[in-house]
């Protein structure tokens, strides 16, 4: 009988397409995936040290898995990913229950550690960051869905000052348009009808001279893709040649993730963010240019050190002159071995949640504003499951990334309905599904 494997995700789009990578790898040496916990003679966490509180979560969940060590010594438990590069001393000081510890570039390792391990050798860790690793050559085990992620490259060179993820992915590197090409055919293949392409700065990618354009483009000729999308682009390399290249193709979705981060230049400039408040907004406004009624969400980062309350200000001001469709938002969180952990100007607890309070707010209202210029208007929607709210009502995301409820009727999860927005609340469309008639009608 062949031993089991669980595994735990924490953190962004990154590491759930890391954690496929990993279950490819598992399943094709023979290990077999459960859902049970109970049942797994080998326990892995794919960890994200980006913030504070998903460590914290993950110290938590390591304390839970030693139970089940406890009751069956023989359980293998694995600590993977971010966290591994980052803390594995203090890992293996505070959790000695640990038994794997692999860095981000080390996954193919990962059935021989666990073999290892069986044999009863001591702690294994290899978080050695690589120049090359770049699992081109490896295709991930994905659970039936709709959506499948492709990471496009690894690593990060911008160096933003609060970020950890150039010291625990290493530096940048792109797959081959061949190697994305062919992952992207066997998703289609697999039954996925959306690709979303994923790269820490996705839109720095460069294979051979050629960039994210080509690639998109490229990706965008696949027959059987319905939808594709990409996350998330850093606004230093967002060029016109991408958003032609979006404007082109049906396929590709009318939404871009664009973070601002913060609305002032002293404190864009501390974080290294590389371009102004006045660059930013010229970048939207070329955006909606090229690409009437996208979508644009973005990332906030408040009480970032060093941050007054006037330039704070201004993140707000500039909330009100793009007025985001959405917003990711965080208070700033201190990461060991950034340069912004250095900075002594640290902004208060308290500071940091009034501003939070207050940038959440501001979204909100835009949220509304954006979300009610759709009303009358006919989505195509593709359906992706079950409204929360109610058992006769289907939950699907349009194009520019509005999630829309409305009734099922005779259509099923996968189909791509036309839909006319009736009523706008909060983050959420309501509509009716319409005929193709009705839909040139509203036309």
């Amino acid at each position: 009988m062949n031993k089991s494997y669980y595994i735990e995700t924490y953190g962004c789009q990154m590491n759930v397409a890391d954690s496929e990578l990993v279950s490819g790898l598992l399943s094709q040496d023979g290990y077999d995936e459960t859902k049970d916990i109970n049942r797994a003679d080998i326990i892995l966490v794919n960890t994200c040290a980006i913030r504070e509180h998903a460590e914290d979560k993950v110290h938590s969940r390591l304390g839970f898995y030693n139970q089940f060590k406890q009751k069956n010594p023989s359980t293998i438990i694995g600590v993977l990913g971010c966290m591994a590069q980052n803390l594995k001393e203090d890992i293996l000081e505070s959790k000695p229950y640990v038994d794997i510890i692999l860095g981000p570039d080390s996954y193919r390792r990962l059935p021989t550690m666990i073999r290892d391990r069986s044999s009863e050798k001591s702690h294994l860790v290899d978080t050695k960051l690589s120049k090359f690793e770049l699992y081109d050559n490896m295709f991930p085990s994905r659970n039936t869905g709709i959506n499948a992620w492709i990471s496009i490259m690894r690593g990060c060179d911008k160096f933003c000052t609060f970020c950890i993820v150039p010291f625990t992915r290493g530096r940048e590197r792109s797959r081959s348009i061949e190697g994305i090409i062919s992952e992207a055919n066997q998703a289609v293949s697999d039954g996925f009808l959306e690709i979303t392409l994923l790269g820490q700065n996705v839109n720095s990618y460069n294979h051979a001279g050629r960039g994210f354009h080509e690639l998109l483009d490229e990706v965008a000729q696949i027959p059987g893709i319905k939808r594709i999308r990409y996350t998330s682009p850093h606004p230093q390399d967002m060029t016109r040649k991408v958003l032609k290249v979006m404007a082109k193709h049906d396929t590709i979705c009318n939404y871009v993730h664009l973070p601002l981060q913060a609305g002032n230049d002293r404190v864009l400039k501390r974080m290294n963010r590389t371009y102004t408040k006045s660059r930013f907004i010229s970048l939207v406004n070329q955006i909606r240019d090229l690409l009437p009624n996208v979508g644009l969400s973005t990332d906030i980062i408040v009480g970032f050190p060093g941050e007054s309350e006037e330039e704070f200000k201004e993140t707000l001001d500039v909330m009100e002159t793009v007025r985001f469709d959405s917003a990711y938002t965080f208070k700033y969180s201190s990461r060991p071995g950034t340069k912004a952990a250095e900075y002594a100007d640290h902004v208060t607890k308290e500071e940091k949640q009034d501003r939070l309070e207050r940038v959440i707010k501001a979204q909100k209202q835009h949220t509304l504003i954006q979300n009610q210029k759709l009303v009358g208007a006919v989505e195509i929607v593709l359906v992706e499951k079950e409204s929360k709210r109610s058992v006769e009502h289907w939950a699907g995301r349009t194009d520019s990334n509005k999630w829309v409820i409305f009734e099922k009727e005779d259509t099923q999860i996968r189909d791509l309905v036309p839909v006319q927005i009736k009523h706008a609340k909060g983050i959420t469309l309501r509509g009716d599904i319409v005929s193709i008639q009705q839909m040139e009608a509203v036309k």
